[in-house]
């Protein structure tokens, strides 16, 4: 499929997010020789909700091997434009059940599963496309009343019950954790999920390989590999402001 020339934006951008992976990764390996791991053990996530298709592109070519869309519409709408040989792309908002479908061949993890009503949705229609799926359970840990996930004591059931479902694999634990003023605050969030997270991974369930932790984003990835995270997911710090539609 031949492709559009990028427009002047576009090229501005893609050489802002040249120099940003640049900066973003050698942050990202300090803070994984802190947590004493290897800048390896920690993989980078674009969040790439409103960026082009071709802006994308330009990060896959730099490295990139994962993307999360938030939106299941903007997944569908970019998804034939986006360069995916040797991409992981990840569903990183929330999901409705009634779209289930539209994207479950379309994404290799769901990162934001919060029910078992969803969790049996998604294994449906995994097995009518024949092809399973990795999923992580999504968690409120600040017990926010405006943000999706289920609240820690919930996580345990959540998990043996997701586990048992066919054409599932439960890779881990996602979460966003509350605005915090303080490094100290947050970094407190992340290592209550951490814990979370070493819970799961004890049970060492049959068939069941828990080695994903999401969790922390542009304003805070640093702190989040500090206590653990094996995944953080990064968006305005790497493809810079996000630029919103106007209203009609």
């Amino acid at each position: 499929m031949m492709e559009n020339p990028l427009t002047e934006a576009q090229m501005r951008q893609c050489a802002a997010v040249s120099e940003n992976w640049k900066n973003i990764r050698a942050r990202m390996a300090e803070a994984a020789l802190r947590s004493g791991r290897q800048p390896s053990d920690v993989t980078l996530l674009a969040a790439t909700k409103t960026v082009d298709p071709e802006v994308i592109n330009h990060a896959i070519g730099l490295g990139l091997t994962h993307m999360g869309e938030n939106r299941v519409q903007e997944l569908c709408a970019k998804y034939d434009r986006l360069h995916r040989e040797g991409v992981d792309i990840h569903l990183i908002g929330h999901l409705q059940t009634n779209k289930v479908r539209q994207i479950a061949d379309k994404v290799s993890t769901i990162q934001s599963v919060d029910s078992l009503r969803l969790a049996q949705e998604i294994s449906r229609a995994c097995q009518k496309q024949g092809r399973r799926m990795d999923v992580l359970l999504e968690v409120n840990i600040g017990g926010e009343a405006q943000k999706s996930g289920i609240a820690p004591e919930a996580l345990e059931e959540l998990y043996d019950q997701t586990m048992a479902l066919p054409m599932l694999r439960v890779r881990g634990l996602m979460t966003i954790p509350p605005v915090c003023d303080t490094e100290t605050q947050v970094r407190k969030y992340f290592s209550q999920m951490h814990q979370l997270f070493l819970d799961i991974q004890a049970k060492k369930s049959d068939n069941v390989y828990i080695d994903c932790l999401s969790m922390g984003m542009s304003q805070d990835y640093e702190a989040a590999i500090l206590e653990g995270a094996t995944m953080v997911r990064v968006g305005s710090s790497l493809f810079g402001a996000r630029s919103y539609p106007a209203a009609k």
